[in-house]
């Protein structure tokens, strides 16, 4: 019996299966997905945000981007027409009452102010005349403004995104962290197995914001650009169809 319990005693220990206690530590899924699941209702209602306000701008984006391409083609055939010498009376009729794009209309604005006055006989008196320059030219301001007006809607969307974006989804990360602190005290575990799920829950949030709002500001700075480049494209010919009605009144005189 001795013999026995000293043969036990002398036999080498067997090692511990490091694949076995692997398994007993509870597995986190790290994922995108995983990790929207796993997540606080007010950290998904945060996520949930971000990704609309990024869809959304990127959906702004496109639709700027080949709007102002568009505009900048019509405008260029635009000018061509009214550059090339023809009647400007045979443009106007050509154009009608639905213009393609801005520039056509602050033309058809002007000239439709200039038949109206002609058809009532203002051209034929000094003493309107004057006005008449005066209406030209608030008509073509105002049909300039509204056109303007038309082409930078949606664009203080952009530009909240790129400010607020990255503070909501700072929000989503404290509110994130401050319920695995919680979780933590909680389950008196400090382990990085306990923890890490929950700092990537919230910091996921973050990224999501910086994801939404870095393309938001760089959009807003481009379509700005672009858009102020076309409203002194606009200015410019408004000025210089001004100048030509401005001349042919005085030729009546």
């Amino acid at each position: 019996m001795e013999n026995q319990l000293d043969a036990a005693t002398a036999a080498p220990s067997v090692p511990v299966d490091a694949a076995a206690l692997a398994g007993s530590v509870p597995m986190h899924d790290l994922t995108v997905w995983s990790l929207f699941l796993q997540a606080d209702l007010i950290v998904k209602a945060v996520i949930l945000l971000l990704i609309v306000a990024s869809f959304w701008t990127w959906a702004i984006i496109f639709d700027k981007s080949m709007r102002i391409r568009r505009l900048r083609r019509q405008a260029k055939q635009f000018e061509e027409s009214f550059w090339s010498g023809g009647s400007l009376e045979d443009l106007f009729d050509r154009l009608g009452n639905r213009p393609p794009d801005p520039m056509a209309s602050v033309f058809v604005a002007a000239m439709r102010e200039w038949r109206r006055a002609a058809a009532k006989g203002v051209l034929a008196t000094d003493n309107l005349r004057a006005g008449l320059q005066e209406r030209i030219e608030r008509v073509m301001d105002i049909t300039l403004g509204r056109e303007m007006e038309q082409l930078e809607r949606h664009m203080i969307f952009l530009a909240s995104v790129g400010s607020a974006a990255p503070f909501i989804g700072l929000f989503g990360t404290v509110w994130g962290i401050m319920n695995s602190f919680a979780s933590i005290a909680a389950s008196k575990n400090t382990s990085l197995a306990v923890v890490a799920p929950g700092i990537a829950e919230a910091l996921f949030a973050t990224a999501l914001g910086l994801v939404a709002a870095i393309p938001a500001v760089l959009a807003y700075n481009k379509l700005s650009g672009d858009i102020g480049r076309y409203a002194h494209r606009l200015e410019a010919f408004a000025g210089e169809f001004g100048a030509i009605l401005s001349r042919q009144l005085e030729e009546r005189r």
